[in-house]
């Protein structure tokens, strides 16, 4: 298994939807966590109401913060486009998916948003499944 961080400032967004998709589309590959730079304490209701759309109950995830993750290995670090305010985090690979944060966005523009997370969180696992040796 290997360790995904998702990274946002508040980690109430982008890093939570992500944190979500990697759990449904790579559950036997990696495992996922989120956490943010400056939590906000509470997973953002509009991002609760966009997943509940596709069958996800973010109810079950916490605003974290970065002190608060699992000291593991990480195989990867996606920062969410939070620029100077997301602190290096130590993996073997780092990439910022510069996402826009659709805090403040309408239902529509906010589910673009988490389509384009999940997306690329496909793209990741994909990548991930391509550089695993074969059995």
């Amino acid at each position: 298994m290997k360790n995904i961080l998702f990274v946002c400032v508040e980690n109430s967004c982008r890093s939570q939807m992500a944190e979500a998709f990697a759990k449904i589309h790579g559950k036997h590959l990696i495992s996922a966590y989120s956490a943010g730079s400056r939590p906000s304490g509470q997973v953002n209701p509009k991002a609760i109401t966009s997943m509940q759309a596709i069958s996800y109950d973010l109810n079950q995830h916490d605003s974290k913060a970065l002190s608060d993750i699992p000291a593991v290995d990480y195989e990867y670090a996606i920062t969410m486009g939070c620029g100077d305010e997301c602190p290096l985090v130590n993996a073997v690979h780092r990439q910022d998916w510069a996402i826009p944060d659709p805090k403040h966005m309408d239902s529509s523009e906010f589910n673009a948003i988490r389509d384009m997370i999940e997306a690329k969180v496909l793209a990741l696992i994909n990548m991930i499944k391509n550089s695993m040796p074969s059995k």
